[in-house]
């Protein structure tokens, strides 16, 4: 996992590993836009929660596609596999509703679908 340590919050409390922690980017490509991160790993897991807000105020819509691909860049190299889970309704934890979770083990590789399930490159690019 990459540590992004200027981005880190100053005045957030620390958490129990060098990584856990809270981020903060000023979000260049939507002005007045900044992207917070509480990021964690442990018990098997590296995980990133994304929040985007106007600055200095709460969060009134979830991060985009490309957005999430960016924070995505920011904390692992490209060659790294990272999911975002939609548990069964029993299981779902929303303390924000906002905020969307980015999750890597680190003890296995995820199962991933052939490329050629998900689709021809070229439609991924704009």
């Amino acid at each position: 996992m990459l540590i992004p340590e200027y981005y880190r919050a100053k005045n957030f409390p620390p958490g129990t590993t060098p990584v856990s922690g809270g981020y903060l980017f000023p979000h260049y490509r939507i002005n007045g836009y900044e992207i917070f991160c509480i990021v964690s790993d442990g018990l098997g897991w590296e995980h990133v929660s994304v929040t985007v807000r106007p600055r200095n105020k709460n969060a009134t819509r979830c991060p985009t596609w490309e957005e999430m691909c960016w924070i995505k860049d920011q904390f692992w190299e490209k060659d790294k596999a990272v999911v975002q889970y939609h548990p069964p309704e029993a299981e779902y934890v929303s303390q924000h509703p906002f905020c969307l979770h980015l999750w890597r083990p680190t003890d296995q590789e995820l199962p991933r679908p052939l490329p050629i399930m998900v689709g021809p490159k070229s439609a991924l690019k704009k």
